[in-house]
């Protein structure tokens, strides 16, 4: 199940990217909020 929505997580997070430059920020926004979530 975990599974399944992670790799749910990655294929919305590809679909909104046009660019390799916008993969890059929205992989960065995306490490921020783990971090955020977690405290760090």
């Amino acid at each position: 199940m975990k599974k399944l929505f992670v790799l749910s997580f990655i294929a919305l997070l590809l679909a909104g990217c046009n660019t390799v430059a916008g993969m890059g920020k929205d992989m960065q926004k995306a490490g921020q909020a783990v971090e955020n979530a977690t405290g760090h």
